[in-house]
């Protein structure tokens, strides 16, 4: 088996974890579980090289800095620079059309945690054994609570390593989050997918063919750059934005699942980041300097002042530079409402 490339998506709008997360820093490049930036840890659960590639990072001009700072440890890496974001099909497509057709692509989002490392590359094993045979594969996530923020994966017929995909399903309700994971068929789909470059080309062309051709038009009239590549801007401002599952994934009929029980969040909100932290005997989370009195599921993250909690439950306070947001964790969904957080 050939090694497999890691492929890193990397950007974002950094809304979701304001203050702490901004626009000009989001989530990827900041230490919000342990002391490496969320894109490290990608970047080092993919460093074994008996198994990786050196991988290939796609972001965009905003974010370069932050790349180039933070990849040091990964020798090898190229970046590809995105003219602009087109969402997640492009962005594979990009990478795609730069490899070889036979090259096993492990895309993964830059700004997840995974605690279990080594079921990572577990998982990243099977799945790249279904690749060559040209299966398109989904991680599928164990599901451990009716979450409404995710999509899910329906578990089909079994293959070796995995699963055929049923069907994906939209991120559901409450009531039928609840059936799902009662059913225990279903998965939780983690935007982490694995395939060969070709077949994903392939499929895509098929599916969306303005897409496929626009993409492989901008990479033949790229410029390199060191150890940078220039995707043609003209040819790529043309893209329809489309994520990969709508483009490719929910179309085939060559989706594969393998399942993966390894501590994953996306950390989509103070509270997944409050779960994926150590806490203390009451549920409370510490990063900076604090004192809490008689408090239960409180979260503080402070990167200066001293912050006194007394008598309250559930809730989030985050101070960055001028910045302090308090809000109860239920209210942190609409963090992005506030006219802070859309400034920057």
């Amino acid at each position: 088996m050939n090694k497999i490339v890691p492929v890193i998506l990397c950007g974002g709008s950094g809304t979701r974890l304001w203050p702490r997360s901004r626009k000009t820093k989001p989530k990827p490049f900041l230490p919000l579980v342990g002391e490496r930036t969320m894109f490290e840890a990608t970047l080092g659960r993919c460093g074994d090289s008996e198994q990786f590639a050196p991988p290939v990072i796609v972001t965009g001009t905003a974010h370069l800095q932050h790349v180039d700072e933070q990849s040091k440890a990964a020798p090898g890496a190229t970046v590809i620079v995105e003219p602009e974001a087109k969402n997640t099909a492009a962005a594979i497509a990009l990478a795609a059309a730069r490899l070889p057709a036979d090259a096993v692509m492990l895309v993964c989002p830059s700004d997840h945690h995974i605690a279990d490392e080594q079921a990572f590359r577990a998982a990243a094993a099977a799945a790249a054994k279904l690749a060559e045979e040209d299966w398109l594969v989904a991680f599928g996530i164990t599901a451990s609570a009716p979450e409404t923020g995710y999509g899910y994966i329906k578990r089909g017929a079994p293959l070796e390593g995995g699963y055929r995909v049923e069907r994906f399903v939209e991120k559901p309700d409450l009531a039928t989050a609840q059936a799902f994971l009662a059913d225990g068929g279903y998965s939780w789909n983690g935007g982490i997918f694995a395939f060969r470059a070709g077949q994903f080309l392939a499929e895509l062309a098929g599916h969306r063919p303005a897409l496929a051709a626009a993409a492989r038009e901008s990479v033949e009239n790229g410029q390199q750059d060191g150890n940078r590549f220039h995707p043609d801007a003209g040819a790529f401002a043309a893209i329809e934005p489309e994520s990969v599952d709508y483009a490719v994934m929910e179309e085939t009929d060559r989706a594969a699942m393998v399942p993966a029980s390894m501590g994953w969040s996306d950390i989509g909100s103070w509270a997944a980041l409050r779960a994926a932290t150590d806490r203390d005997r009451d549920g409370n989370s510490v990063r900076g300097r604090a004192e809490l009195v008689d408090c239960t599921g409180v979260f503080v993250d402070s990167d200066g002042p001293r912050i006194s909690v007394i008598g309250l439950s559930d809730v989030a306070i985050i101070v960055d530079g001028d910045e302090v947001l308090v809000t109860t964790m239920e209210g942190a969904q609409k963090v992005g409402k506030l006219e802070g957080a859309a400034k920057q």
